[in-house]
């Protein structure tokens, strides 16, 4: 039957569509984990560098801003610094992946 054979080839090419995009994602994925973004707080007080790995590659703190009758203010800079990288991380991975995906609409992509 024509129609059933026609509707195998749609199957089999959407597959193909399907699997040449997950090629994509993985290389678009081994790419965003070579970046690296840095990013500061208080001022300088404390730099960061969080790889695309989400990891946290470098940490630098000024003298001047270890005080320790205020730990938690130094506690605070790292995260605010530490969590702005993550963020803009992700920024950068969900940019990349959806010129990939584009208006697929695609769940969890």
């Amino acid at each position: 039957d024509l129609r059933m054979s026609r509707g195998l080839g749609d199957v089999y090419k959407r597959q193909q569509q399907m699997q040449a995009m997950q090629r994509k994602m993985e290389m678009m994925q081994a790419e965003i984990e070579e970046k690296e973004v840095t990013t500061t707080a208080g001022g300088g007080a404390v730099t960061v560098t969080v790889s695309g790995k989400k990891e946290l590659t470098k940490l630098e703190i000024k003298p001047e801003v270890v005080d320790a009758d205020d730990v938690e203010m130094l506690q605070d800079l790292i995260m605010v610094a530490v969590n702005e990288g993550l963020r803009q991380i992700d920024e950068i991975s969900n940019a990349e992946m959806s010129k990939i995906t584009g208006g697929l609409g695609i769940p969890g992509l």
